[in-house]
């Protein structure tokens, strides 16, 4: 299903321009070893970021000679369609995981894709400024500070007219999870968790609430999508094992929670899933929502 929305509401959880913030120690990816970057493009790519890279591809608007930055680029998934979408195209990939950025390389030299690959783990990154036509982000982890940083990062990179692209999990995805660790809270009499858990949840973006944050940071003509989609697991194990939880969902929850630990809430998650779904299949919800906007002063 696919809804577009050219108006927004004011709302709480909303992401403003803070003076004096430069130099942020954030980053819309978690970095990943040698090995978490070969499963990553092999299993997370086709099963889970794709959902992501579609609706990225289809509201680019092309630009003969484009100069695309990709910022959290990883594996270098999207790059090479980017590249065959638009004629002589270069992509700026950039990340804070040398195993990522050496197998996007590689993939690079191997198709003969236009695209270079640097390694970064903060804001600004050294890409200069006003130099880009087009600036994308998939599936950044990120709570609602950072999304300001990447916000203003993407329209410090865009040249006049330039298009900043951002796909990211909406309002509603992975509820079921927020759910089963509430549960976990309550039962455990853990009220901190529980109030971090609802705020996380409230403070994942509605499209509202993405079209307003670009326009706060200088990106207008905003137009926002979102598509609704289902991840299934067998089990509990499955679930908690599975390379798109660990290697992206997981991170995405630490990151809104602000925690570093999650083991006894997953290991609750596990429990609990084996328990309710004994007979059928654990579904989790995934709302994709793809925002392109204009960079026009």
């Amino acid at each position: 299903m696919i809804r577009r929305f050219a108006a927004w509401n004011e709302g709480e959880g909303v992401c403003r321009p803070q003076e004096g913030k430069v130099g942020w120690a954030v980053f819309p990816t978690e970095p990943l070893s040698e090995t978490e970057a070969a499963v990553f493009e092999t299993f997370v790519v086709p099963r889970y970021l794709q959902r992501f890279g579609e609706p990225v591809l289809e509201m680019l608007l092309p630009t003969e000679g484009a100069r695309i930055a990709h910022l959290g680029s990883r594996t270098g998934y999207l790059d090479r369609e980017l590249c065959q979408r638009v004629s002589r195209a270069t992509v700026y990939g950039v990340d804070g995981s040398p195993p990522a950025l050496e197998l996007a390389r590689n993939k690079a030299a191997t198709s003969q894709v236009a695209a270079q690959y640097l390694p970064g783990s903060s804001f600004p990154t050294t890409l200069p400024a006003a130099a880009f036509s087009h600036v994308i982000a998939l599936h950044p982890i990120v709570d609602t500070e950072d999304r300001g940083a990447l916000f203003s990062e993407m329209a410090r990179l865009l040249y006049q007219g330039g298009q900043a692209l951002i796909s990211l999990p909406l309002r509603g995805s992975f509820q079921e999870i927020g759910d089963l660790f509430r549960e976990y809270a309550l039962k455990n009499d853990d009220g901190e968790f529980g109030r971090n858990m609802e705020e996380a949840m409230a403070n994942r973006p509605t499209l509202e609430m993405l079209s307003e944050e670009l326009e706060v940071f200088g990106l207008e003509d905003v137009d926002v999508e979102i598509r609704q989609s289902t991840l299934w697991f067998d089990n509990g194990r499955a679930l908690i094992e599975d390379p798109v939880c660990r290697l992206l969902v997981f991170p995405e929850i630490k990151r809104s929670l602000g925690v570093t630990d999650l083991s006894a809430a997953t290991s609750y998650l596990r429990e609990a899933v084996d328990k309710y779904w004994s007979e059928a299949r654990f579904e989790l919800t995934v709302n994709v929502g793809c925002a392109s906007a204009r960079r026009v002063a």
